[in-house]
């Protein structure tokens, strides 16, 4: 292969590559940076010269990146953020961000509980702005930061890498929501919480952080089924006498949203942070360091989470994901 002349490189290609690996299909990325598909194919076949791969391969779903592909996407992604934050150093907010698209990592109990009123802050302060809410959890968010995949992170604990940047808002509790027509007459005991059969959220197997404090009590608990999203315990719950365990602000935000009642825990379970992560190079970045202001006091107004100091590297605990989905 003879050798390339960075002069002579088309650096709009780059950009291409961005908007394929985050779209999955020419025409996806077509319309997201406003071009002809045919246009975006004429870039990938560039693209593929340029970096001697196939970079991306078709599927029945769209395109699929190669192992290349992914090599190459968070120095991609880094360059084109250096980018922006030069161009973003000279413009001020209100002005707005020119439909710039920042991925904020998070679970489903956060999206429900926080996510229309971080919309529509994001909408009346940083107009411009746009937001994708990826699912993630504690014990992938440090490797989702890391290699760009996300460019925030809320979740409980799991930031531990001195090369990114962590702040604790606060701690939450649990809470356990359940069908109201199969409600217990008066409080939830224990013995009743264990007469019935519960519904796990977890990213794990059928073993939370409540069978952890059982265990040490002598007792059991009898798992029907377990589930990675807070959003299906209405259609799990709802016709039968299971109950489920999760955090406080999920169950409260559930009973609120659906038939679904909230009852205290009769069980002492171990609270857990509530933390936001993000690259430490991300301070320069004007667009990241503004969704970390609203992101704050969102949190502090929907979750009742009081500021802690801001901390990076391991200082912390590193937290497992069943002490924030149960």
């Amino acid at each position: 292969m003879s050798k390339i002349d960075f002069n002579e490189v088309d650096l709009n290609l780059l950009k291409v590559f961005e908007a394929l690996h985050e779209e999955g299909g020419a025409g996806r990325a077509a319309i997201r940076l406003g071009l002809t598909q045919s246009a975006v194919s004429a870039a990938l076949s560039r693209l593929r010269i340029l970096y001697s791969d196939h970079l991306f391969e078709r599927t029945g779903r769209g395109l699929r990146p190669t192992s290349k592909a992914e090599e190459l996407r968070p120095l991609i992604a880094e360059a084109l953020d250096k980018c922006r934050q030069s161009i973003a150093q000279t413009t001020s907010s209100k002005e707005g961000y020119g439909n710039r698209v920042l991925t904020l990592g998070l679970s489903d109990d956060y999206e429900i509980a926080i996510g229309a009123a971080l919309i529509e802050h994001i909408r009346n302060r940083a107009p411009g702005l746009r937001l994708i809410l990826r699912q993630t959890h504690s014990l992938i968010a440090g490797e989702a930061l890391m290699v760009r995949n996300i460019d925030l992170s809320l979740t409980a604990g799991g930031v531990t890498s001195r090369t990114l940047g962590r702040q604790a808002l606060g701690t939450g509790g649990y809470a356990c929501v359940l069908d109201p027509r199969h409600a217990p007459v008066g409080e939830l005991d224990l013995n009743e919480y264990l007469r019935r059969e519960h519904i796990l959220v977890s990213f794990g197997g059928f073993v939370g952080i409540v069978d952890e404090v059982l265990k040490g009590l002598g007792r059991k608990r009898q798992v029907r089924a377990s589930t990675t999203h807070f959003a299906v315990l209405p259609h799990l719950l709802l016709g039968n006498d299971c109950v489920a365990t999760l955090p406080k602000h999920a169950a409260q935000i559930l009973a609120q949203s659906s038939p679904l009642c909230c009852v205290d825990c009769p069980v002492n379970l171990p609270s857990y942070s509530i933390e936001l992560g993000w690259r430490s190079d991300s301070l320069r970045d004007p667009a990241i360091q503004h969704l970390k202001i609203l992101l704050v006091e969102i949190c502090q107004m929907l979750l009742g989470t009081p500021v802690a100091a801001t901390t990076t590297g391991q200082d912390g605990d590193n937290l497992d994901i069943e002490n924030l989905q149960e």
